[in-house]
């Protein structure tokens, strides 16, 4: 596993990040399956989607 992943878990973690959109961003940055489309959110969505393009552009969207 690259630094840079658990680096960026790290930071989200310390900066407040909505839990969704970590699970999603991990989910993403990993190439796991989506959830379910009943339990897809908006949060977790954007998390996916940045997580695939291995970016955090628009983590600061989602901070508590």
């Amino acid at each position: 596993m690259e630094q840079s992943y658990y680096d960026t878990v790290t930071a989200m973690e310390k900066d407040g990040i909505d839990p969704e959109y970590m699970d999603g961003w991990m989910s993403g940055y990993l190439q796991n399956p989506l959830r379910e489309e009943q339990r897809i959110t908006e949060a977790y969505q954007a998390g996916y989607d940045d997580g695939q393009e291995k970016k955090t552009d628009n983590m600061g969207k989602y901070k508590k």
